[in-house]
């Protein structure tokens, strides 16, 4: 499954379905009759409807310069066009959204070598005419230029997620039948993308405007992403462009998709919160049933100011790449996680006080963690995992911007350290590149008086059933030494199947609190939750993580929910993670929470030994070899083999796990 696409279709505004909020465009019945057409490409060229008088199917194909679901379906569309092209198939791609200009569908054209017609359809009067509500949405016209099938390309992409292909090529599926004489067996389906940028009957007079209200909500919930060269897809900075999604806008925000933000407002207050309030949710809606209206441009606030390609509060003291030259990601495929060793050349122990991972290519990248390794334990293979907190420093992962300490807080990278750098690379169906680069900006030892640390509770040994639609895992720290640890933040880390997270503190006197709650887990968007105000976690107290995993077929992101899942690095397996960060005095000796190893039954223990056998002894002698296990497994493969000898027998692994269990 390709990951990297599936976050970009959420993280972006433009990752609907046909919801919660109808285009006031009605689709055209199938069998209305297009009279005709005449419209410019991009280049200025005039084309029309008869200029195709000699092909027994036209498909006209509405797309979007910026809209992420239509930029993956070029490559079909040209595709189909090849396929069909001795038969004189026409594909004409239409772009209908006002706020694409004809340099933008040029620079598109060209980036995704679209071969095929792409005009510009000038305020919207052919998408009208047809009905057309989303980018991508096709509309088959046969010979008679009847319309004969309207809707999706085909099912690839679904609410938030992506196939691994499509199940039925409905727009494939109707060229064909068309062509054959036979009525299309599914002339309607629903588009999935984003709504056409349509122009609006703006009402001036409307008490909420862009200007006065709009402008201000998106400075504070939005533009942090919404900019160039961040994640979202598009800027939130321009009234001419906003106004183009105004509808999408209105969409996502009645759906509660966007701003994402998934913590129960009920537990904790957060100094990230990104949810809007009824009363700025209400404002929107407000302002796009008014038609969009921008008001005084007098009334615009200043603009926020970022540091240029970073969300650092100032520019990075320390630049460094994350690998030595651009990792060149293939077009297919599943890529393994990749490592990489970066010696900073610290010749002392460095106090960080803020650090983000910028990633060079948005759209491979699924996540990069970094991790502190001294060089003795690099020379062991001993290469850190994502499943456990030792070591670990900073991380990118979809949702996550630069992450800044309290004052007086920061993080130590002891002199000498080498940093390990985990990246996970998704491929999106075309060769690419990826430089990412991490960013640090340092704290004077001597204005350091508390070093944070990040912990976890965590638990590897689970099996979830096959179709168990909430299915729960328990993890939890030991208990806190003193009192002087302060909490900061919470960043819980399932996959695919992950449904709900919660972290409570119990306390030494048998009480129990909910620091926070996500009842609706979102692969897609992992936030690190940071509180507003540090939290004290009393001495003798533990915090519990309890998740819940929905392994059933009502999970529309779940690979195969026929399958029992364990502990895995793929997303198609699980994990089961509540990190969270705590503050310490720096010149203390602190003991931190760490997991408390959960209890496990012997069957468990036999069915995962058979299941470690089974995938790493390539030879079925019954011993696993250290050349058959991949670096990441390194650090654990010496952790079960005590002898030394290089080799991992079934004894030692189920010795391994009934030694975890005490």
């Amino acid at each position: 499954m390709n990951r990297a696409v599936a976050a970009l279709l959420l993280v972006c505004f433009s990752a609907g379905p046909l919801l919660a909020r109808e285009s006031k465009i009605e689709p055209q019945p199938i069998g209305k009759q297009v009279a005709g057409f005449e419209l410019k490409d991009y280049r200025g060229k005039t084309v029309s409807l008869s200029d195709f008088k000699d092909s027994p199917v036209v498909v006209l194909a509405f797309i979007g310069c910026e809209c992420p679901v239509a930029k993956r379906y070029t490559v079909t569309l040209q595709q189909l066009a090849n396929d069909f092209q001795d038969q004189k198939v026409a594909i004409i791609a239409v772009d209908a959204n006002q706020h694409d200009s004809l340099t933008e569908m040029a620079a598109f054209a060209k980036t995704h070598s679209l071969e095929i017609p792409f005009l510009k359809d000038l305020a919207n009067r052919l998408a009208d005419e047809v009905g057309a509500r989303r980018t991508p949405e096709v509309i088959l016209l046969d010979q008679a230029r009847t319309i004969r099938y309207r809707g999706r390309i085909d099912d690839h992409f679904l609410v938030g997620n992506v196939r691994d292909a499509a199940t039925r090529d409905d727009l494939k599926i109707a060229i064909n039948e068309v062509l054959a004489g036979k009525t299309v067996t599914v002339p309607e389906t629903d588009p999935v993308g984003c709504h056409i940028g349509r122009l609006l009957e703006a009402d001036e007079k409307a008490e909420v405007t862009y200007s006065n209200q709009i402008a201000r909500i998106f400075q504070n919930r939005c533009v942090e992403c919404h900019r160039e060269g961040q994640i979202a897809p598009f800027a939130l900075a321009d009234y001419e462009e906003v106004v183009g999604w105004a509808e999408m806008i209105a969409e996502v925000v009645e759906d509660q998709r966007m701003p994402p933000w998934h913590a129960d407002p009920r537990y904790g207050h957060f100094a990230n919160d990104r949810h809007l309030s009824a009363e700025e949710k209400d404002t929107i809606l407000k302002w796009v049933e008014a038609g969009a209206p921008e008001g005084d441009s007098q009334q615009m606030p200043q603009p926020r100011t970022f540091v240029e390609g970073w969300t650092l509060p100032t520019k990075p003291d320390v630049v460094l790449n994350v690998t030595s030259t651009p990792y060149p990601v293939p077009a297919e495929g599943e890529v393994e996680y990749k490592y990489a060793v970066v010696d900073p050349g610290f010749d002392k122990d460095m106090w960080v006080k803020a650090a983000e991972i910028k990633p060079g290519n948005l759209q491979v990248v699924h996540h990069i963690l970094c991790f502190a390794v001294s060089p003795g334990a690099l020379k062991k293979g001993m290469l850190p995992s994502e499943g456990g907190a030792g070591g670990f420093l900073f991380g990118y992962v979809p949702g996550m911007l630069a992450k800044s300490y309290p004052e007086g807080a920061a993080k130590k990278i002891p002199a000498g350290s080498r940093l390990v750098f985990q990246i996970h690379y998704t491929p999106i169906g075309s060769p690419q590149e990826d430089l990412s680069q991490l960013g640090l900006i340092f704290a004077e030892e001597e204005d350091v008086k508390y070093e944070v640390r990040t912990t976890s509770a965590a638990n590897r040994w689970f099996k979830i059933p096959a179709n168990d639609g909430n299915y729960p895992v328990y993890a939890s720290t030991n208990e806190v030494s003193n009192d002087d640890t302060r909490l900061l933040s919470f960043m819980p880390h399932m996959h695919l199947r992950g449904k709900s997270f919660r972290y409570i503190l119990a306390t030494e006197d048998g009480q129990e609190e909910t620091l926070i709650d996500i009842p609706h887990y979102d692969f897609n968007w992992q936030t690190a939750y940071e509180l507003a105000e540090p939290r004290s976690l009393p001495k003798g107290s533990q915090i519990h993580a309890i998740a819940h995993f929905d392994n059933s077929t009502e999970n529309l992101f779940n690979p195969d929910p026929k399958k029992d899942v364990r502990w895995g690095d793929q997303t198609k397996d699980e994990m089961m993670i509540g990190y969270f960060d705590v503050i310490v005095p720096a010149d203390g000796d602190i003991s931190v929470p760490k997991t408390q190893r959960p209890k496990i039954d012997v069957a468990l223990i036999q069915s995962r030994a058979n299941d470690i056998l089974k995938r790493f002894d390539s030879d079925n002698d019954g011993i696993i070899k250290r050349a058959e296990v991949p670096l990441r497994g390194q650090l654990l493969f010496n952790r079960i083999d005590k002898n030394g000898d290089g080799e991992v027998t079934k004894d030692e692994l189920l010795e391994f796990g009934r030694n975890m269990e005490r």
